[in-house]
């Protein structure tokens, strides 16, 4: 009787550290997306240097299907476009990859991140300097807010159960990078 008290409780807490385990890689999972995001909006600005000032007026909340419809042209091989319009094409098809529509099941997007929004800043007028990507996600635990940038705080998004707990789901990642346009 007592052997199997014993082994009971250690299964327990072998099951809760499964559970521990999954959160852990799950919120892994959204950071390692965030960050592969972020460097390939970054990779798309520095190839396209003549239009930075485009990427910066798609606005401070990108996300969450902020973007309705892909713009025209559509910048393919046999329609294309104008450095301006390239620039905003990257914008929309990297709100598309943030939002995890190319992945579904049904009709809801099941790619992407937990409640998006990603915002980008630099110097006025896409000139040469230091560009900001940042991009926030809703984890899965409450945690402080993180205060290195507002990126979608005070959205309601990251709030806890009932608007309780503002932003402690926040998660943000931000990346400062220099791009030269020359």
């Amino acid at each position: 009787m007592v052997t199997v008290v014993v082994l009971a409780i250690g299964l327990l807490g072998i099951a809760a550290l499964q559970v521990q385990s999954k959160r852990s890689n799950y919120e892994a999972v959204q950071r390692t997306t965030a960050t592969m995001l972020a460097h390939a909006i970054v990779e798309r600005m520095r190839a396209n240097g003549s239009a930075l000032s485009v990427y910066l007026d798609a606005g401070d909340e990108i996300g969450g299907e902020s973007i309705t419809s892909e713009p025209s042209p559509t910048c393919a091989p046999d329609d294309p476009c104008t450095s301006s319009e390239l620039a905003q094409h990257d914008v929309w098809e990297w709100e598309q990859t943030i939002d995890g529509v190319s992945e579904t099941a049904g009709s809801n997007s099941t790619g992407g991140l937990v409640s998006p929004t990603a915002c980008l800043s630099g110097p006025a007028g896409g000139v040469s300097g230091t560009y900001t990507v940042a991009i926030a996600w809703r984890g899965q635990n409450s945690l402080a807010n993180p205060t290195s940038n507002t990126c979608g705080e005070g959205s309601g998004k990251y709030d806890g159960p009932g608007g309780t707990d503002t932003d402690a789901y926040r998660r943000v990642l931000t990346w400062d990078v220099f791009i030269d346009t020359g």
